[in-house]
């Protein structure tokens, strides 16, 4: 018999909120048996988890669900492996490329900063000069 999971084993593993949980069952990252009356109990596969931790990574790395479940898909799918590495290649170019962009932003930003601290303590050094006068 497989291992399987419950919403809260997994909540817990991954230090997750049941809700999120749902939410990403809802955009189709994760599909779980169901089971009890009415089918209410979620039972997730070893596969389920792992696409948990797929996506878990790919929202660190910055990715939208959207490529991530993409991605996951690719991986789900028993396609050319070479398409799927290219495509994922292309996701991380154009993903690193916009972090590059915000971190010249942010460069340009503390530079800013900086020049204003300069600028303010020299007139600080001012003004104490004339208070001693």
């Amino acid at each position: 018999m497989s291992t399987t999971y419950t919403i809260s084993d997994l909540a817990k593993e991954f230090d997750l909120t049941t809700r999120a949980i749902r939410f990403y069952e809802d955009m189709g990252l994760l599909q779980p048996e169901r089971s009890g009356p009415g089918g209410r109990n979620r039972v997730y596969s070893a596969r389920d988890r792992a696409r948990l931790k797929l996506t878990l990574r790919a929202k660190r790395l910055g990715l939208s669900l959207t490529e991530a479940k993409d991605i996951i898909d690719m991986y789900d799918s028993p396609r050319d492996t070479g398409a799927q590495l290219k495509k994922f290649l292309q996701v991380l170019a154009a993903h690193r490329l916009q972090l590059e962009a915000q971190m010249a932003d942010l460069q340009a930003n503390l530079e800013e900063v900086k020049e204003h601290e300069r600028e303010t303590r020299a007139l600080l050094v001012k003004s104490e000069k004339k208070v001693k006068a």
